[in-house]
């Protein structure tokens, strides 16, 4: 390791959570979810007894000591938060992506312990999640923008950059649906989404900056956590546009690799522009190695139900897309092989009579 661990992330362990959750979909692994649910349990205890920091029902942080990081989410930048005035945020900082990795968290363990029989545990869990989904709602809604506040500062007060940060509780599914459609169409505006990819930072904020780190610049990881949200709320149009976007860009990349992040200059459809490499990018990085694995499950609404050794699929191809092919799609101990295209869904191997089910 090229560095020392640094444990400065608020996300890390609502996302392992989510992560955990998502693992039992797939394999439905008993041994694994007894072996992991010691570390499952301390992550809920910390989220709830540390992670508040002051007992708003909101997860966020501060800086602890001048080693330690100012802004501790993904956008870790010094200047990531701030004011309409520029100035930045006083914390402690409670992000609006963080509350929906919380909200996932709690909801998808909610049925898991349930259907693992501990259905108390899961039943409290379901109200917390329930409690955290109307109060975000209520908390970090901004009507003037019909958008979500990117934080909340140490005072409760909204920090209201336009930003992507709520993009995220699309993925998690923290929005009201009607705000999730305005959220949706608000992603898409021209300030925000530069035809190569949706930008960090709306253009009119004063401290967009196309070349910054955080403030302006396109990150392919987050554009598929938003797509794949977007599906999530039927906002499949909307969707495969971003996809669309970063897979342009992409192709543009040397080797077709997708960086880290890239500028966020808008797309000149006249003169068939590039998209502006970010100078220092991290190429490959694991972010962005890992989006277009994100990009193929939200084309094909890929949903695995291990328990019921059923697989779910809601496949709405981009148009420049003809087909995919998938080889040893594990679901439980079984595997499947599949050819999805617009003529429908062939599966060529099935190890386990899997159900398929095509919606």
């Amino acid at each position: 390791m090229p560095h020392s661990p640094y444990y400065g992330a608020i996300d890390t362990t609502p996302l392992f959570l989510v992560l955990f959750c998502e693992l039992m979909d797939w394999l439905d692994d008993d041994a694994l979810y007894r072996e992991l649910m010691p570390a499952v349990r301390l992550a809920l205890d910390w989220i709830d007894r540390f992670g508040d920091l002051d007992g708003d029902g909101y997860l966020e942080w501060r800086q602890w000591g001048p080693a330690s990081l100012y802004n501790q989410a993904w956008k870790d930048s010094h200047d990531s938060y701030f004011y309409p005035d520029g100035s930045p945020t006083e914390q402690p900082t409670a992000s609006a992506e963080i509350q929906g990795y919380v909200y996932d968290a709690k909801l998808r363990l909610a049925a898991l312990y349930g259907r693992k029989g501990e259905v108390e545990l899961g039943a409290e869990l379901g109200r917390q999640a329930a409690a955290l989904r109307e109060r975000f709602n209520r908390d970090f809604w901004v009507a003037e923008e019909q958008f979500f506040a990117q934080a909340l500062d140490g005072q409760k007060r909204q920090v209201t950059s336009v930003s992507t940060n709520p993009g995220h509780c699309l993925w998690s599914g923290l929005l009201d649906p009607d705000r999730a459609a305005a959220v949706a169409k608000r992603l898409l505006a021209d300030d925000l989404f530069s035809g190569w990819g949706v930008r960090t930072l709306s253009s009119r904020s004063p401290r967009f900056n196309p070349m910054s780190y955080h403030n302006g610049s396109i990150w392919p990881h987050d554009n598929s956590l938003i797509a794949a949200g977007l599906r999530r709320y039927g906002h499949d149009e909307a969707a495969n546009t971003i996809i669309t976007g970063i897979f342009r860009a992409g192709l543009r990349f040397h080797e077709l690799r997708l960086p880290e992040l890239f500028c966020g200059f808008t797309r000149d459809e006249v003169f068939h522009s590039m998209p502006a490499e970010y100078p220092v990018a991290c190429n490959p990085q694991a972010w962005a190695a890992g989006s277009p694995l994100l990009f193929v499950r939200t084309i094909l609404g890929l949903q695995p139900d291990a328990a019921r050794r059923r697989l779910t699929l809601r496949p709405r191809l981009p148009d420049w897309l003809d087909h995919v092919r998938l080889t040893k799609v594990q679901v439980g101990p079984n595997f499947v092989d599949l050819i999805v295209s617009a003529a429908g869904v062939e599966t060529t191997r099935n190890t386990g009579e899997v159900e398929i089910v095509v919606e």
